[in-house]
């Protein structure tokens, strides 16, 4: 199995539990393929760059999963047929990345 760091960005108009239970909705198919949602990081709502299907801001969730291939087939599918949802991207890495350790190793050797 491989490792996907997928961001989408929900509606302006939904609100904080709406956008969990999409998210949630969208790990158990990832479950239900043979895959795994490792972490999700809700960045709450934000503005965007520039207007998208009349929308100035969105609700960013970035969902780091390990799952085959078939999986996000058919997460991505369900995301596409979603009206909630704006835009998305799904990319294979090779390890994700964790800030929070980078930055806790950089506190740790500033000290020593």
């Amino acid at each position: 199995m491989a490792n996907y760091e997928s961001v989408l960005i929900a509606r302006q108009d939904l609100g904080a539990a709406q956008v969990n239970t999409l998210v949630s909705d969208l790990s158990e198919v990832i479950k239900k393929e043979g895959g795994e949602v490792v972490k999700v990081d809700n960045w709450g709502l934000k503005n965007l760059a520039y207007r998208i299907k009349k929308n100035r801001k969105g609700h960013y969730v970035l969902l780091n999963i390990v799952a085959p291939a078939k999986a996000i087939f058919e997460y991505e599918r369900l995301v596409r047929l979603n009206e909630d949802v704006i835009r998305y991207m799904t990319v294979k890495v090779e390890e994700f990345n964790n800030e929070t350790a980078e930055v806790e190793e950089d506190s740790a050797v500033a000290e020593a």
